[in-house]
């Protein structure tokens, strides 16, 4: 899947169980925590996301490295607007290192603990606009600076596993090495390689919108990784791979219960191919993020809830559209989920209007 979203801790392990029949939660915990071939980073769009060891490279010296440079931007203004430092830039830089410095012996810790270890991240700043204003340490921006550059790393998680509450560490500890960074076009068309492997073919407006980069960076990465322009059944230009033009291989008939900004319902941005435009207002929220979702056979037809008892639920947006093992196929995957969370209620904060069961004229 290239990269799994991680803004909500759940979705991750819900959408490697989605895909793989047998995934216990202690397999996913195992591989994020103790093999660590899965590590959670700061990348595209300023998302977080759960990257395969081998994909760092790439996003640090590329997508990471533009929202750590957006991050230092906003942090260095506040920093001067609130009188901490004339110069918010370099102030930033050397809280930073402070930080990095302290985690390099190999210790874990959460933001407060880091605070009482370094006075420094006391600072206050006031951020936000209008009734969202509000003052506070500077501590969690600072250490969001140093994981967007790779420097330091969401480790260990000391909360369950649907909820966040990460314990930093510094990356090369974490990691047990050290891993050379990627220039920036060599970074950006690794990620385009392994996007057009997982979602092609795409257009350049999806992957512009993915990957939160320039047009300009995006056309070099397509160059750059040869990629092959294709007419796609909306008269669109889209783009594949140069050994992916062979005739797609017919596959059986499939039903799947996907999670929260799973990275099938978020890897493109034009989604009518998947998504009819009609059901967007109940299945997306204002944003752009998509809840839960029901698929069939490579659309989605509805979404999905936890009734008070945990079970779930399958809601179609018009059953009648669907033939009954369309139906069948659905309520199976909602009594295999159902079963996988085993009484675990798994809350959102990206609820769309469907799961909240509301009614839009």
């Amino acid at each position: 899947m290239t990269v799994l979203h991680a803004t909500e801790a759940a979705s991750v392990h819900m959408a490697v169980h989605a895909r793989v029949d047998g995934v216990s939660v202690g397999d996913i915990e195992r591989e994020l925590y103790d093999e660590r071939s899965l590590v959670k980073q700061l990348a595209m769009r300023r998302t977080l996301f759960v990257f395969p060891r081998d994909l760092l490279a790439a996003t640090w010296g590329s997508a990471s490295s533009r929202v750590a440079a957006t991050e230092l931007r906003g942090l260095a203004q506040d920093i001067e607007q609130a009188g901490v430092a004339d110069d918010g830039a370099a102030w930033v830089d050397a809280a930073v290192a402070q930080v990095v410095s302290h985690l390099s012996g190999g210790q874990s810790l959460d933001v407060a603990a880091l605070r009482k270890a370094l006075p420094v991240l006391e600072s206050r700043i006031t951020f936000g606009s209008g009734k969202w204003t509000q003052e506070g340490p500077a501590a969690p921006r600072v250490v969001t600076v140093a994981g967007a550059r790779g420097d330091v790393v969401r480790g260990v998680n000391a909360g369950h596993w649907r909820l966040s509450k990460p314990q930093w560490a510094s990356m090369g500890a974490w990691l047990g090495e050290q891993i050379d960074r990627l220039d920036e076009a060599s970074g950006y068309a690794e990620l385009v390689r392994r996007w057009l492997g997982t979602f092609g073919p795409g257009t350049e407006t999806d992957i512009v919108w993915w990957l939160g980069a320039t047009k300009s960076a995006v056309r070099r990465a397509l160059a750059d990784v040869d990629a092959v322009e294709v007419l796609l059944d909306s008269g669109d230009t889209g783009y594949v791979l140069p050994d992916d033009l062979g005739a797609v291989e017919p596959v059986d008939e499939w039903a799947a219960l996907l999670p929260t900004l799973d990275p099938t319902s978020m890897g493109w941005k034009q989604r009518d191919f998947y998504l009819d435009p009609a059901d967007v207002p109940y299945l997306v929220d204002r944003a752009g993020n998509i809840g839960t979702t029901a698929w069939w056979n490579g659309h989605v037809v509805g979404c999905w809830v936890q009734d008070d008892d945990a079970r779930v639920k399958v809601i179609i947006r018009d059953p009648s559209t669907l033939p009954a093992a369309a139906l069948d196929a659905l309520e199976s995957e909602a009594e295999r989920l159902t079963a996988w969370l085993d009484g675990v209620v798994v809350n959102t904060i990206y609820a769309s209007p469907q799961m909240k069961g509301l009614t839009l004229s």
